[in-house]
């Protein structure tokens, strides 16, 4: 009887992390992209470019040496 306590002590981890991943990979699946998600791209894809263009200005600015004494 305490063999089969310890064998099930020394079981419980790679069992417990094989059901785990097996849920894991289920919800995986379930999950599907919506259709809007193409105009959300567009919409995060102009903010980066307005965030490259301010950076860019910021940096022009940066760089221009200053007139004042």
């Amino acid at each position: 009887m305490p063999d089969l306590i310890y064998l099930l002590a020394v079981l419980a981890c790679p069992i417990g992390m094989g059901v785990m991943m097996l849920v894991m990979m289920r919800g995986n699946h379930s999950h599907r992209a919506t259709p809007s998600s193409g105009d959300e791209v567009a919409r995060l894809r102009a903010e980066v470019e307005q965030l490259r263009a301010e950076r860019a200005a910021d940096q022009r600015s940066t760089d221009a040496p200053s007139a004042s004494w």
